[in-house]
């Protein structure tokens, strides 16, 4: 939950760097809120406003955590663009995310993984 919450604190953070277990934590719970949101939607048989709230919340910290990730791998933010092509764009970004962060300092700073408040194998 702290990955999750880091996030959500660090919501205009466009610069530095996210090591993949912040954002792939942050991924999770916030599907896992979204379908929890949905469920209860459904089953009250209400509008979809509670997910469309909570994605319009969620849109700048995830943003923000897209760019820091793509630093992290010594990528442009402008990477995520990229993600427009039809087809193959979300894909590449997909790839772009799994893989792992420079282990030292790039252009973006220094590696997260070396100074995480919760640093755990990765």
């Amino acid at each position: 939950m702290n990955w999750y919450l880091s996030v959500l604190k660090n919501y205009v953070g466009f610069g530095g760097r996210a090591r993949r277990k912040e954002y792939w934590m942050f991924t999770l719970i916030s599907m896992l809120v979204t379908l929890f949101l949905s469920g209860i939607e459904t089953a009250l048989e209400l509008p979809p406003v509670l997910s469309v709230l909570y994605a319009l919340g969620t849109f700048l910290p995830s943003l923000a955590l897209s760019f820091r990730r793509l630093h992290d791998t010594g990528r442009s933010a402008a990477w995520l663009l990229i993600g427009l092509v039809p087809f193959v764009g979300w894909i590449v970004v997909l790839v772009f995310m799994c893989l792992p962060g420079d282990r030292s300092t790039n252009a973006y700073g220094p590696s997260p993984k070396e100074d995480a408040p919760y640093a755990m194998a990765e």
